[in-house]
């Protein structure tokens, strides 16, 4: 790797919204971090990279947001997010990592208009989209950190409150980091170089957790079921540009 300034801000910028991301708006955009980071180097250095910081920013938002989870949802759709870390871990190497960026692309950009066009957040869908959704959040999650989207259109719809629904989501993405350490490890994605540049990183990402908390707690629920929506849509154009690309 070459740590030239352009890297360094990369880096800096990557994770700076990932953890405003991820303790303000339930992981929604920190998905941009990988593909940010790709700019100047491997993808799978990106997500080497990433994972010990996200789980830094995990140990920082549980902090706040633990006591206000959803059990039930959490049972529902954690079992499936761990086959969908297994399915990642599985094939790693085979999937055309540009085929899955536009799929879940197309995803987020679906569900988010449907949300913003139609109040449809207060009829329950079944459980067993739950756990696809869980699924799917888990196998994304392996690839690109990038749970968010599936994860969150499940939660959307899910009658929460803004307090639960950020919850649940920091800890179904919390306890996903924790077993995807596992295959990173078998991989050998998790070197001293990785974890060093993790390291020195640690205090860019308590800043972006606090700047989160803090902005979350100015925005009322509609607005912020809004805005979460509306980046859904956003992120999706993203993905299915740079998988284009």
């Amino acid at each position: 790797m070459v740590y030239d300034w352009q890297f360094i801000v990369l880096m800096i910028v990557a994770v700076l919204i990932t953890g405003i991301s991820k303790s303000g708006f339930a992981g929604g955009v920190g998905v941009v971090a990988v593909p940010l980071i790709s700019l100047k180097a491997s993808p799978a250095y990106a997500v080497a990279v990433m994972l010990p910081l996200l789980i830094v920013m995990d140990v920082f938002s549980l902090r706040a947001w633990w006591r206000y989870r959803v059990g039930s949802l959490l049972w529902l759709m954690f079992p499936p997010a761990v086959l969908g870390v297994a399915t990642g871990y599985l094939t790693y190497g085979l999937f055309d990592d540009d085929l899955l960026k536009m799929l879940l692309g197309v995803f987020s950009i679906l569900f988010g208009l449907w949300g913003l066009l139609k109040p449809f957040r207060g009829r329950v869908m079944p459980a067993w989209i739950g756990g696809l959704c869980g699924g799917i959040a888990g196998f994304t999650s392996f690839i690109a950190h990038a749970g968010g989207p599936p994860l969150n259109f499940y939660l959307l719809q899910s009658r929460l409150s803004k307090e639960q629904f950020l919850g649940t989501a920091v800890v179904f993405l919390a306890a996903a980091n924790l077993v995807k350490l596992v295959p990173y490890s078998l991989l050998g994605l998790l070197s001293v170089e990785n974890l060093t540049v993790a390291l020195l990183l640690i205090p860019v990402a308590w800043l972006g957790v606090r700047l989160g908390l803090v902005i979350q707690k100015r925005l009322s629920g509609e607005l912020f079921f809004r805005i979460m929506l509306t980046l859904l849509i956003l992120l999706g154009i993203r993905l299915i540009v740079d998988g284009a690309g």
